[in-house]
């Protein structure tokens, strides 16, 4: 290089010798240098003098003016990047994609997002003519322009023509922030079905990451009533591992992305109870209980004992929830633990039970209660009735 220096400051010493088009390339050539170093003020003043050589070619004067347009963007001087590029393309043969794509950039830093937008169009229009990709910050700059003239636009149009975007975006460049913004757009217009499609490509992918983004992605498969892969969804994140910072130690951790949480794990029961996984929602709802702060889990949890006839754990896990409290369908409780006593033919305490539910306020739920006591006293009856007939047979065998 300082060789070549040494050659060009000779030749700039000179230069009122040499001829317009040799002071042309010279100009070029220093344009170069200065622009190597870093040093842009000397470089645009290069290619200022360049251009200004009469014999100029078409070639070096409209290369200086695409260089001095990148170089005023470079330094931020948006405006004066902007009309270089301008005078290029107007000087140019041809304009390229790569081009449009510049000063659609330039355009979007100066909050032109209308004049941006059509240039970044005809980037991605003119990529595809000429048969190759279009890059993907092209799609990204197009997306927020879009996002910024939703006032102009309306707010449903400026999310379905984002929607277009990243749809295209997921294809061609798939990452997770395009799959959550593509997502988001869907929730934002109701199209909660294929949000949750979009969460679940995401989910296959590997990229969610983020706690609230699978509990998210749980819950929609739920709302579209698939609890069996609500739950595997769930699962999935309390396998997965990321290392976080703590924030008091700053040591790392390595945490499982679905916290074993009260909320969390009595969604993940709910979701295997609904998928008719009982044997795999009672374990779960069993720790959710012991965490909750109310009694409603362990009602829950004794009704599934109840369902699966583990009458004996349905007593236990009822009367659990009725000490832990904050039940907010009291009489309905005392109604099933009732009937779990029942069921252990220890009718007292089962009468004791529908009596405190037959002080409700609802009719209907005095009535089933009174009812169950009346078919429970009967019941009674025939037990004893029944041992009383067994005894005299048994007793008449014996003499």
């Amino acid at each position: 290089m300082e060789t070549v220096v040494s050659i060009l400051t000779e030749l700039k010493n000179n230069r009122d010798e040499l001829k317009s088009y040799d002071r042309s390339v010279m100009w070029n050539a220093w344009a170069y240098v200065y622009f190597s170093d870093g040093d842009y003020s000397k470089a645009l003043s290069a290619y200022s003098n360049l251009i200004n050589e009469p014999d100029v070619t078409i070639g070096l004067r409209v290369g200086a003016l695409l260089s001095m347009g990148q170089i005023h963007l470079v330094q931020e001087r948006y405006s004066q990047g902007i009309a270089y590029i301008l005078q290029w393309m107007k000087e140019v043969e041809t304009v390229t994609a790569q081009s449009w794509a510049l000063l659609g950039q330039a355009y979007f830093a100066t909050e032109d997002y209308r004049k941006s937008l059509s240039s970044i169009e005809k980037a991605i229009s003119l990529a595809e003519e000429e048969g190759y990709k279009p890059r993907e910050n092209w799609y990204v700059i197009m997306a927020a322009n879009i996002n910024e003239l939703k006032s102009e636009i309306g707010e449903k149009e400026s999310l379905l023509r984002q929607i277009d975007i990243y749809e295209i975006l997921v294809n061609l460049y798939p990452k997770k922030t395009y799959f959550i913004q593509l997502g988001g757009s869907y929730g934002q217009l109701g199209r909660e079905r294929d949000y949750m499609i979009t969460l679940k490509a995401a989910h296959a992918k590997d990229f969610l990451d983020k706690e609230s983004e699978y509990l998210a992605l749980a819950q929609l498969l739920l709302l579209n009533k698939n609890p069996y892969w609500a739950a595997e969804v769930l699962v999935s994140g309390q396998n997965k591992m990321v290392t976080i910072v703590d924030e008091k130690t700053k040591e790392e951790k390595i945490v499982p992305v679905v916290k074993d949480t009260e909320k969390n794990l009595k969604l993940l029961a709910d979701s295997w109870r609904m998928a008719q996984e009982v044997d795999k929602a009672i374990p779960i709802l069993e720790k959710s209980a012991k965490m909750s702060k109310d009694g409603e889990s362990y009602v829950l949890l004794g009704n599934l004992y109840l369902q699966e006839d583990m009458v004996n754990k349905a007593v236990d896990a009822i009367k659990k929830g009725l000490e832990k409290g904050k039940i907010k369908n009291l009489s309905q409780v005392y109604l099933t633990l009732g009937q779990a006593y029942f069921e252990l033919q220890e009718f007292d305490e089962a009468k004791k039970n529908f009596r405190i539910a037959a002080r409700d306020k609802k009719k209907s739920v005095k009535t089933q209660a009174n009812n169950w006591i009346k078919y429970t006293e009967n019941e009674e009856i025939r037990v004893k009735n029944l041992a009383l007939r067994r005894d005299f047979i048994q007793n008449s065998n014996s003499t």
